[in-house]
């Protein structure tokens, strides 16, 4: 299927955050991470369906994994990495950034990081944070993540949101500078640029929720152009029979809407390009 498509040159990611329904910070209420035991876990059936998928697009991914539950799955990172996917850091307790003090982030990143690189085997060098909290309250992560051993970041969106967002930060690829002549790449989320705003283009809770011809559009202009982006998604948002909780209407929304349709998209923008784990197109940029 997929032959044609010029791999070497293509710059379009893919990225997963392993983590479930859950764990995810719209329900915190609901589910509190000290009742995360409880909860029907169903991380290894959903990143399991992904991986099949992604084998017949041939399509190879980052896939930034927790912490909390590479030690519960261990075999499930072996298998990704076996697959030739690239295993990078979610951390390991998905704590919100701005609810850390940096000595604990440090101890939750490295922690991850140890787990991560000996069970999958590979180096662990890249990060994702919890919902995307890196941001300019919480850019002392950067010169933490660079000194436990991370090459680059991908958690900083473009775009002003209420929990997260660096609006004015680069939309591409970049090195940022840190103290001591130190630096780490950064491949920020997808944007797209309507005036002075940046607004999201496509992924995670984005592929669900924004009308998918505009999705189709900033892909496939993005793929034109050669700029490189990134396509994310979670496991459990194909997870259309996932355990429902009664919650309000914006998180009803914002976490359950278009569960039904978020494979049919996802195939269909993987349809469209060569898509590859993010470590081997900063590295084609000369960022890493």
């Amino acid at each position: 299927m997929n032959a044609r498509r010029d791999t070497q040159a293509s710059r379009a990611a893919l990225s997963v955050d392993v983590e479930d329904y859950f764990q995810v910070e719209a329900l915190r209420a609901q589910c509190p991470r000290e009742k995360w035991e409880t909860f029907e876990d169903r991380t290894v059936a959903n990143t399991e369906h992904l991986l099949a998928l992604f084998e017949q697009y041939a399509a190879r991914a980052t896939f930034y994994v927790l912490g909390w539950t590479a030690q519960r799955h261990p075999d499930l990172v072996r298998r990704v990495a076996d697959a030739g996917h690239e295993i990078a850091s979610h951390g390991f307790d998905h704590e919100l950034l701005y609810n850390l003090t940096p000595e604990a982030f440090r101890r939750d990143v490295a922690r991850a990081r140890r787990l991560l690189q000996d069970l999958s085997g590979q180096p662990v060098v890249g990060y994702r944070a919890p919902s995307y909290t890196i941001m300019a309250r919480t850019r002392w992560a950067l010169p933490i993540l660079a000194e436990e051993g991370y090459q680059y970041d991908s958690s900083i969106f473009p775009i002003a949101r209420r929990r997260y967002g660096m609006p004015r930060a680069p939309r591409w690829p970049h090195r940022i500078s840190l103290a001591g002549g130190a630096s780490i790449a950064e491949f920020p989320l997808p944007t797209i640029r309507i005036g002075p705003l940046n607004l999201p283009a496509t992924g995670g809770a984005y592929l669900r929720l924004l009308p998918f011809p505009l999705q189709r559009w900033a892909v496939a202009r993005a793929i034109r152009g050669r700029r490189p982006f990134v396509l994310t998604i979670h496991p459990w948002e194909l997870d259309v029979d996932q355990p429902r909780f009664a919650v309000g209407l914006r998180t009803r929304w914002t976490h359950y809407h278009n569960l039904k349709h978020a494979q049919s998209r996802l195939t269909s923008l993987l349809a469209m390009g060569a898509f590859q784990p993010q470590g081997e197109i900063l590295m084609r940029l000369g960022l890493l």
